[in-house]
C-alpha cells in the first residue's frame, strides 16, 4: 500500500519535483550542465562487457567506496558505472575514479526518470552502499532481475526506529538484495530484523580507503608558507563549529604566540558565509579559495578548497573532527587516523559509533563533550608534541587493524562475478 503510494506520489507530482530541483539548482546543490542526468538520460553510451553500476549516497560513501571500483574496474572487459547524488561527490569522484570507470548523478526516484536509467545501461549488477534505500531504484531494479548487493550497509538508530514503523516497505525494499553485507555485526542484526535474508558482516570497507591524496608541490609551498608556526585543524565542519573553532582559537592565541587554526568545511560553498561570520567576531581571516595565504598575522586559514583535505592534515596533525560537536552525527575520523593524526572527536558520533567506540579504548582518539574540553584537548597536544606522535602512531594502527576486509568483501561478491563470466 505505502509502495503504491509512494509510487503514484513520485509520479503524478512530476511539476512539483521538478520546482524542487529548480529550487536546488540555484541554491549550486544541482549540477546545471548535467541536470538531465537526473532525469535519466546521459551523454554517454552504454560500453560492451560487464557493467558493475555502485551506487553511493554522497562524498563519504563514494569515498570508501573506492577500493571496491578499483579491483572490479581492473576486471576484463568490465566497466564500473558510479552513481551518486551530489555535486561535491560529482567533483571528487572527478578527480578519484580509476581511469574506465564513468560517473553520473543518480536519476531524482520517479518511475519514468528511473526506467529511462535501467534501460539505458542496462547493468549486469548492482551495488549499493551503506544505507540510502530509494523505493523505485531499488525496486524496478530488482524486479528487472539485476543481482542487486548491499556493500557496507548500515542502519542507525534512528533510521532503524523509522523502519520499524514501516515493516512491510522495508522488509520489500530488503527483498530485492540477493545478499546484505553489513558494516559491523549490529548493522548485520538490524538488517535481518528488518526484513533482509541473506545478511553477512565481513568488516567496514571504510577501513579498505586509501590514505586520503596531497599534491606534493602544494605541500612543499604550504609547509613553506607555515614555517614553525604551532597550529591545529578542525576537518569537515558545519555550521556552528567554525564560530566553536575561532572561540578555541581565541582561548589558546594567548598562550601560544603564532597560532594558527585551520579549518576545512564540509561543504567549500560556505566559504564566503564562514569567512564573514569569522571576521566579525574579530579574526584575521586567509580565505584559500580566494587564493589568499596565510601570513605572521592570520588567525585562521580558511581552507575552503575542494580535494585538499589531505594536504592539510599533512601540515597540520592535531586534527578535530567536525559534525560531532553539533549533534549530526560525526564525519569519518578514520581519514586523519590513516595520515598518522592525533585525532579529537566531539559526544555526537553517531554515524561512527563503533568506529568512535574502539579509536577511543585503542587510544586512538579522545572524545571531547563540550567547546571547553575541546580547549583542553588541543591545548594538551600544543604542549606536547611526543603526545601527538603517540596519538598518530596509534592512530594509523587502529587504521590498519581491518586491512583485510576488502579481499573479503570481493570474496563474497565472487559468486555473482563468476557468472558473468561464465555467461
Amino acid at each position: 500500500m505505502i509502495l503504491s503510494l509512494y509510487r503514484g506520489l513520485t509520479t503524478l507530482g512530476g511539476p512539483l519535483i521538478a520546482y524542487y530541483l529548480e529550487r536546488r539548482m540555484a541554491k549550486g546543490k544541482e549540477d546545471r550542465v548535467r541536470f538531465d542526468e537526473r532525469r535519466g538520460v546521459s551523454a554517454i553510451a552504454r560500453p560492451a562487457g560487464m557493467l558493475i553500476w555502485l551506487h553511493a549516497a554522497s562524498v563519504g560513501e563514494s569515498v570508501s567506496m573506492l577500493p571496491v571500483i578499483g579491483r572490479l574496474q581492473a576486471r576484463p572487459r568490465t566497466t564500473v558505472l558510479v552513481t551518486t547524488g551530489t555535486v561535491t561527490s560529482a567533483e571528487v569522484m572527478a578527480g578519484r575514479l580509476p581511469e574506465g570507470a564513468i560517473h553520473q548523478y543518480v536519476p531524482v526516484d520517479r518511475l519514468p526518470w528511473v526506467r529511462r536509467f535501467l534501460d539505458h545501461w542496462c547493468p549486469d549488477l548492482a551495488l549499493w552502499s551503506e544505507s540510502e534505500f530509494w523505493p523505485n531504484l531499488l525496486v524496478e531494479t530488482a524486479d528487472r532481475h539485476i543481482p542487486l548487493i548491499l556493500l557496507n550497509g548500515r542502519i542507525s538508530d534512528r533510521s532503524f526506529a523509522s523502519w520499524r514503523r514501516q515493516p512491510r516497505l522495508i522488509r520489500r525494499l530488503l527483498s530485492g538484495f540477493a545478499l546484505c553485507l553489513g558494516q559491523t555485526p549490529a548493522d548485520a542484526e538490524r538488517l535481518r530484523a528488518l526484513g533482509a535474508a541473506n545478511v553477512l558482516c565481513r568488516g567496514n570497507l571504510k577501513f579498505a580507503a586509501p590514505p586520503l591524496p596531497a599534491d606534493g608541490q602544494s605541500l612543499r609551498e604550504l609547509e613553506t608558507q607555515l614555517g614553525d608556526r604551532p597550529r591545529w585543524l578542525a576537518v569537515s565542519t558545519h555550521a556552528g563549529e567554525e564560530s566553536a573553532a575561532a572561540r578555541v582559537h581565541r582561548d589558546l592565541a594567548g598562550r601560544f604566540p603564532g597560532l594558527l587554526t585551520i579549518i576545512v568545511p564540509r561543504h567549500p560553498n560556505r566559504g564566503g558565509d564562514i569567512a564573514a561570520e569569522l571576521s566579525a567576531m574579530g579574526m584575521r581571516v586567509a580565505q584559500r579559495a580566494l587564493g589568499e595565504m596565510a601570513d605572521e598575522r592570520t588567525d585562521i586559514l580558511l581552507a575552503d578548497t575542494l580535494g585538499e583535505l589531505g594536504l592539510f592534515i599533512r601540515v597540520a596533525p592535531i586534527v578535530f573532527v567536525g559534525k560531532s560537536l553539533v549533534g549530526q552525527g560525526g564525519q569519518n575520523p578514520l581519514e586523519p587516523a590513516r595520515l598518522g593524526a592525533s585525532v579529537i572527536f566531539g559526544p555526537h558520533m553517531d554515524n561512527f559509533l563503533d568506529i568512535a567506540r574502539r579509536m577511543e579504548e585503542f587510544g586512538a582518539a579522545e572524545k571531547v563533550a563540550d567547546e571547553e574540553a575541546l580547549v583542553r584537548a588541543v591545548a594538551t597536544r600544543l604542549d606536547d608534541p611526543p603526545l601527538v606522535r603517540k596519538g598518530g602512531e596509534l592512530a594509523r594502527s587502529f587504521a590498519d587493524t581491518e586491512d583485510g576486509v576488502l579481499d573479503a568483501v570481493l570474496d563474497e561478491l565472487s559468486p555473482w562475478l563468476s557468472k558473468e563470466e561464465r555467461s
